[in-house]
């Protein structure tokens, strides 16, 4: 299976999700991205969890389910190589799942192909 998603997410949105619902981010993240959250400040927690979010809903997309019973937040974790470059570190997928995450201004957006 091969498919390509992307995501745009609206940062000003997940910070006042994150005021309303603290819990949104362990919803969102897993342990091992919560670690790498709780090393950030202010706004680049806002930024950080914007794009792990937009990676995981483009993942959904291209994987072809969506977030739902199939598929949750949980079963992608996005990480970063020592480059700063991310990667897929774990999801469904079998093969190699290629992903680019961009912010700029309010906007986090996100692209996943999967080969």
């Amino acid at each position: 299976m091969k498919g390509i998603g992307i995501d745009l997410v609206d940062q000003d949105r997940i910070r006042q999700i994150i005021q309303k619902h603290p819990n949104f981010i362990k919803r969102i993240l897993t342990p091992a991205e919560i670690n790498l959250f709780n090393k950030l400040k202010g706004d680049r927690q806002v930024t950080f969890l914007s794009g792990r979010f937009a990676a995981k809903e483009a993942f959904s997309k291209a994987y072809g389910t969506g977030i739902g019973p199939q598929l949750s937040f949980q079963d992608i974790e996005v990480l970063n190589e020592a480059s700063g470059r991310p990667y897929i570190a774990r999801s469904p997928y079998p093969s190699q799942a290629l992903i680019s995450i961009s912010h700029d201004k309010d906007l986090a957006t996100a692209i996943v192909y999967l080969d």
